[in-house]
């Protein structure tokens, strides 16, 4: 396993850790609930090292981009971010990412999952037929997300570069805690504000970054949070998870996520997408809530009153701000109406539950 500049951090502060992505990464501190209370309602600062990113230089890095992903890029100007899709030849995706404009036309950052870099590597080098400088920056990348309604205020006094004021897909670079060129992005995974951190891991950063945000936050409250409560977190805004509720089977208009999926610019499977488009999906991503109790766990078949299969859990849990249980899945797209009643498989039983909008909460 590998570890981040973090890891122990995480372990001397009595971290339950395991195996995510090939990274020994904190699950939970002081338990799920307690931490996604700290987010929802202060702040709280997870480790996402283990996230992937990649630079992209040249007068041919945009080119590069808007062939292998669906959104448009282009809109893009600098300090500006934007949420897309590498998608494949067969209609499916090989990922979600996040693509930030550091100099417009020239320089641009990508952020994948942790477990698709060395695939998404592979598959935009693919296009790389024009001489994009293309560098993997992964190992030596930190990133934090400081998340919650009180982040940027903690955060603050820590930056000359107002933060408090970041649009929601924007970003900086500057100064922080005294660490130079630190990439400040209003993005994150929770749905609860703050911000994300990224910084080269050299001359004792991570240290330096990690001791002065809880310095600032610490009396105010701020937690280190794991990944669990970063799962429940992003399954009540309905925010999906590569490997779970989207994959290289699954198309983006049936995920719901069409609004990244855009027809003035050529990319793999554009035909397909758009058929899809004009003609509707089979299937759709649906959030539901459950109505028996029972809790909806990752691959649990969805039935229709009858017991008929019409599709599958993609994630599921026991919601902490709501207090019941909640879940998404693909089913047919007759049966995917909000307020339409589906069936959970829990074992030989058939659970009551019902589409709901998203996001949760």
């Amino acid at each position: 396993m590998k570890n981040t500049p973090f890891t122990n951090r995480h372990i001397a502060l009595g971290a339950k850790m395991a195996e995510f992505a090939g990274y020994n990464m904190p699950i939970s501190y002081t338990g799920i609930n307690d931490e996604h209370a700290t987010v929802r309602n202060n702040a709280g600062v997870f480790d996402v090292s283990h996230m992937g990113e990649f630079i992209l230089k040249g007068e041919n890095a945009l080119d590069l981009i808007q062939r292998a992903t669906t959104n448009d890029a282009s809109k893009l100007t600098n300090g500006k971010a934007q949420y897309s899709s590498l998608p494949n030849d067969n209609g499916g995706l090989v990922d979600d990412l996040l693509v930030y404009c550091i100099e417009e036309n020239k320089v641009y950052m990508l952020v994948v999952n942790a477990s698709n870099i060395e695939k998404d590597w592979n598959r935009i080098s693919s296009f790389n037929t024009k001489g994009v400088e293309m560098h993997n920056v992964s190992d030596k990348t930190c990133l934090l997300a400081i998340q919650g309604p009180n982040a940027t205020r903690i955060l603050q006094p820590l930056t000359d570069l107002d933060i408090l004021n970041l649009k929601y897909y924007t970003f900086a670079k500057g100064t922080f805690a005294g660490v130079e060129n630190v990439l400040i992005s209003a993005t994150g995974y929770t749905g609860a504000g703050g911000v994300e951190i990224y910084f080269e891991d050299k001359d004792g950063s991570a240290e330096k970054i990690w001791d002065a945000i809880f310095a600032a936050g610490g009396p105010q409250g701020m937690k280190p949070i794991g990944l669990g409560a970063r799962d429940t977190l992003r399954l009540e805004m309905g925010f999906c998870l590569y490997g779970n509720d989207i994959d290289d089977n699954t198309s983006p208009l049936e995920a719901g996520l069409g609004w990244i999926t855009k027809f003035t610019k050529d990319f793999p499977s554009r035909a397909i997408f758009e058929a899809q488009k004009s003609n509707g999906v089979s299937r759709k991503l649906v959030g539901f809530e459950m109505i028996d109790r029972g809790i909806p766990r990752h691959d649990y078949e969805i039935a229709d009153k009858d017991g008929n299969v019409i599709g599958k859990v993609t994630s599921g849990t026991q919601s902490p701000s709501l207090n019941k249980a909640i879940g998404m899945g693909y089913v047919k797209t007759e049966l995917a109406a909000i307020d339409n009643i589906i069936y959970i498989k829990v074992r030989d039983k058939l659970l009551q539950a019902k589409v709901v909008k998203f996001p949760f909460v």
